[in-house]
């Protein structure tokens, strides 16, 4: 008992008494010093006396926009496993349609008194979204890391792939073989990501002396669904190459193709984005720009345990390398 004081005493940097008074539940302690002690506890690695348990701070918030896309229980079994090796325990907060909102799970995770949150995705990549419930988060100065590109002013770190390099190789893959209508299947308009894509596509096209039509541009729901709909426009446009901004659009641009009796990639070639689970297994192979989805899950990790331990962390973005995987979704353009 008496090296936990110590120890506690010194991560914190109070007396041996204040944190006796803390883990005994005595008046005369600083809520912040009370915060401060209880949260070294759990970083040290003790159990917290049994009066105190209940205001455990060794949970940890992961908010997913669904569970559909693979990509996201891809960054949730990374993100879980680097946590559960720094001794905290992530809480799994799925959105579905209809269901709790992420306004709803951030007050939830707060009465938990969670020791911070993951975003792997979410509201804060739509301009036009409410984002009232980070704010809330930032105000009672809750460690959060957000995974993906995000709105400006928000003030929290994020980890993101760079998406105007990911459009950048898919692009040049197309022109690469041929191909001079390129379309583009992308997010909702005011979708932070998307926007990058579309403003790199326009400049990739720009600098090979060509451009990219209004027309060659189509917005979706990120569902194969969402694909379907989008390519099927794109093909009645004439476009022999289609880049699409997540996996699942990318599949239904494949389906899209088929049901008017086009081949994939003998008559239309489809790129997508993430390399997410499978794909290398789909009919045909998908070729997609690939998330480097494990060095991403154990930086988001490590700036979370960082702000955790007190560290300071700067607000920012650090940008990840993406790599196209060429596999049998694309081919040389069909001859006019």
């Amino acid at each position: 008992m008496t090296r936990r004081l110590a120890q506690v005493a010194k991560k914190v940097g109070v007396s041996e008494a204040t944190v006796s008074r803390v883990l005994n539940g005595k008046p005369g302690v600083s809520e912040a010093t009370r915060q401060s002690v209880l949260t070294a506890l759990d970083v040290l690695g003790y159990e917290r006396p049994t009066q105190l348990r209940g205001e455990r701070a060794r949970l940890v918030g992961l908010v997913l926009p669904e569970l559909q896309n693979p990509i996201f229980p891809a960054f949730a079994e990374v993100i879980g496993g680097a946590l559960a090796q720094q001794g905290l325990t992530p809480v799994l907060c799925t959105q579905t349609t209809g269901g709790v909102s992420e306004a709803d799970y951030v007050e939830l995770l707060l009465q938990q008194q969670v020791s911070g949150v993951v975003f792997a995705g979410g509201l804060f990549a739509q301009a036009d979204a409410a984002h009232g419930h980070y704010r809330l988060l930032s105000d009672r100065k809750v460690p959060v890391v957000l995974i993906n590109a995000s709105i400006e002013d928000l003030g929290f770190p994020c980890v993101a792939c760079d998406d105007a390099v990911a459009v950048e190789q898919a692009w040049r893959h197309l022109a690469s073989l041929g191909h001079e209508r390129i379309g583009l299947v992308l997010g909702p308009p005011d979708h932070i990501p998307s926007l990058r894509k579309l403003t790199a596509a326009q400049a990739v096209a720009a600098a090979a002396g060509a451009e990219l039509p209004p027309a060659h541009v189509e917005r979706a729901l990120f569902s194969l669904e969402g694909g379907h709909a989008a390519a099927s426009r794109l093909l009645d446009r004439g476009v022999t190459g289609i880049i699409c901004a997540s996996d699942p659009l990318a599949l239904g641009a494949v389906r899209a193709a088929r049901r008017r009796g086009l081949g994939v990639p003998g008559n239309v070639s489809v790129v997508g984005y993430d390399d997410s689970a499978f794909m290398n297994c789909t009919e045909p192979p998908l070729t997609t720009v690939r998330q480097p989805i494990e060095a991403m899950g154990r930086a988001a990790v490590e700036l979370l345990t960082a702000q955790i331990q007190g560290a300071a962390v700067q607000p920012g973005e650090l940008l990840f390398e993406p790599e196209l995987v060429v596999r049998g979704s694309t081919a040389q353009a069909p001859r006019a």
